[in-house]
């Protein structure tokens, strides 16, 4: 078998179990079995890459970064919906659609997915463009970033027409959206608020690689063009699957609004149990030729419509606000309601957010308030029964000391929330701190969970993480529910912590926006943590991907006398504290300073490995030249404009052996 025949036939078995896992959930592959042949075809592209396929599995990982999204005309437009919310809303409905049609009308109801509208052009099988809607005449193109959801068929298959479109709804499913949260809050970031906006503003990131990191899934629902080969809309979503598509099961035919409406109450109630946000039902003329008969208003088709699902709300009581503390010392106000049923669960807290908020909705202790589900997730507060709201009623007073040690609080401008700052005196963030750097991500030490971190900082055991490292068996077997057994768990597990590389170290640390990504970054940039401690906050900036927040927070950290005598501490006690030699090898800081744009094929290397090359000694990778491009790696098909720019901006042009010699 030839090199191209390999990749053909690997890149079709890897779309195959692409579409079986993310299409049809229903894997039949390994995870691990995927990688090895998903490695095997990325090896072979590169030794290849004559052969390159802008839609190649290997392509989804991301890595094309737009500064600018080019705004593209939609070839056609991505109309709105008309709302109703009623059954004399869809029999007025119905009555304007016979007026206009002759003969049975039939209706396919669909789900009403809460996402970002997204329109994909294919053609001869091969998705070739992805638009956002925009305002319906044009949108941005976003091909880069929907390329990485894996959801999203590159490659066709069955009888597809020549050329369409296909327009869907880019949704991310309650729980990548709550262990994407999850991290946020780690790394003491704020959560985002509802999966749709989160959607969405994945579509916008600059850098693709983030996107691909995003659980984002793309479904399906409506074939724009010409000659489609198909009669009707329900016939329509059955191609669609056919082809590869991700396309909602749940779609029915109704012969009547009443047929209808039973669809409706039924998902109205069992939405609940769906993995993603619904906001109602959309309901289409079925017969394709009867749409093109009824055509379109000025702002919707004639032959659609939505019913929006009634948000679901109850007022309750508000008894108490309490704050809470979390690691990073950030203060979060928190309402304690009468319980109070809501879309299927009993909701007894809700987040207020910030003191801005409070002041906003007027809320107090004692009001009867309006409860929410936000994104069908989060308890909200949405405002206040005056009516209902006792005569000795005083508004809320902010707390102005932490709840905990009470230390006065502080608030830094441009921040909403307020913050305790006594960083290493604060019983709550002390243990919040302990247990992040004990997590899986982290230190990943066996043997000790939360609630025992807890009770080791309460029993007086320890005060910071460094304390772990001179814990002793004795010390800790008296401890509740801790048996002989568990204590050697404990201290063995603390002991083999000390084999954790640097870069997770240096996360597990619980430095303020250090998540694993940046922690990554400043590890592989300083190489110790002692000459991140010695940097300057103009030193950090420079580092790839490091922004003013970041760079302020960890020159904070490291300027800490207490925080600095705790690293010692570690570093006394065997934690790995700089890479280790094997980790050095093939890096240096012969690019220190330098940004780099890679562009072109390339024979000896691919890519990627001239990017990492690149990292790996110090240097940045850009994808865009610019008058701070320090030279360009320019492999073979150099695009005429990057060459014209690179000239008259006077930046030198290396190929790859050059480069190599370079580093050499």
């Amino acid at each position: 078998m030839t090199a191209k025949e390999k990749i053909n036939a690997l890149r079709n078995e890897l779309r195959e179990h692409n579409h079986k896992y993310y299409v049809l959930d229903n894997a039949s592959i390994s995870d691990y079995d995927y990688d090895i042949k998903l490695k095997a075809l990325q090896d072979l592209e590169a030794q290849h890459p004559e052969f390159f396929d802008a839609n190649s599995p290997t392509q989804r990982v991301g890595g094309a970064v737009t500064k600018n999204f080019e705004t593209v005309v939609h070839g056609q437009r991505m109309y709105s919906l008309d709302n109703s919310y009623s059954k004399e809303d869809l029999q007025d409905w119905e009555t304007r659609i016979k007026k206009l049609v002759d003969g049975d009308v039939q209706y396919t109801c669909e789900l009403k997915y809460d996402g970002a509208s997204i329109s994909l052009t294919y053609e001869n099988g091969l998705l070739t463009k992805a638009v956002t809607r925009g305002d319906g005449f044009q949108g941005d193109d976003v091909t880069s970033n929907i390329k990485t959801i894996k959801s999203v068929p590159l490659q066709l298959q069955g009888d597809y027409p020549p050329k369409f479109d296909i327009r869907g709804e880019i949704v991310l499913p309650f729980d990548g959206f709550n262990k994407m949260n999850a991290e946020r809050i780690e790394i003491g970031e704020e959560p985002y608020r509802n999966p749709r906006n989160t959607a969405s503003g994945s579509l916008k990131l600059q850098d693709s690689a983030e996107v691909a990191k995003r659980p984002l899934e793309c479904l399906l629902y409506n074939l724009t063009g010409t000659n489609l080969g198909v009669k009707n809309q329900f016939e329509s979503l059955e191609k669609a699957r056919q082809w590869g598509f991700k396309v909602p099961e749940v779609a029915k035919l109704s012969n009547t609004i009443d047929e209808v409406l039973e669809f409706v109450a039924y998902w109205d109630i069992h939405r609940h149990n769906l993995p993603y946000e619904t906001d109602g039902v959309v309901i289409k003329v079925n017969s394709l030729q009867q749409q093109e008969e009824l055509g379109y208003t000025a702002k919707a088709p004639r032959w659609a419509m939505a019913y929006k699902f009634k948000a679901e709300r109850v007022s309750t009581k508000l008894n108490t606000i309490t704050y809470q503390v979390g690691r990073t010392g950030a203060i979060t106000p928190v309402a304690n309601l009468e319980p109070v049923e809501l879309a299927g669960t009993t909701v007894k807290r809700a987040s207020l957010h910030n003191a801005d908020q409070i002041e906003k909705l007027d809320i107090r202790e004692g009001d009867e308030v309006y409860v929410e589900k936000g994104g069908e997730i989060i308890p909200k507060i949405l405002g206040v029964d005056l009516t209902k709201r006792p005569l000795d009623s005083l508004p809320t007073q902010y707390i102005d000391q932490c709840p905990v040690c009470e230390t006065t609080l502080v608030r830094h401008d441009g921040e909403a929330q307020h913050y305790c700052p006594n960083y290493n005196g604060c019983e709550v963030q002390v243990i919040g701190r302990i247990q992040h750097f004990i997590s899986r991500k982290a230190m990943d030490i066996d043997g000790l969970g939360g609630e025992t971190v807890a009770l080791l900082v309460k029993e007086g055991l320890i005060s910071n993480y460094s304390d772990l490292y001179a814990l002793t068996k004795t010390q800790i077997i008296p401890l509740e529910r801790m048996a002989e057994k568990s204590a050697d768990n404990l201290i063995q597990g603390i002991e083999q912590s000390k084999n954790i590389p640097f870069e997770r170290v240096l996360f597990a640390l619980g430095i303020r926006y250090v998540g694993e990504t940046v922690a990554k970054k400043l590890a592989r940039h300083y190489k110790s943590i002692n000459a991140i401690a010695d940097a300057s906050e103009e030193d950090l900036v420079n580092v790839d991907e490091i922004g003013i927040k970041i760079a302020e927070s960890v020159h904070a950290f490291f300027k800490s006398d207490e925080n600095m005598s705790i690293v010692k501490r570690l570093k006394t006690f065997g934690a790995q504290l700089e890479m280790s030699a094997e980790e050095l090898i093939g890096k240096t800081n012969i690019l220190q300073g330098q940004s780099i744009v890679i562009t072109g094929v390339f024979e000896s290397v691919s890519r990627s490995e001239l990017k990492k090359l690149i990292e790996d000694n110090g240097g940045k990778v850009s994808s865009s030249i610019s008058s701070k491009t320090s030279f360009i790696v320019a492999g073979a098909n150099m695009g005429p404009s990057k060459k014209d720019k690179a000239e008259k901006l006077n930046i030198q042009l290396i190929d790859e052996y050059s480069f190599l010699q370079k580093l050499e």
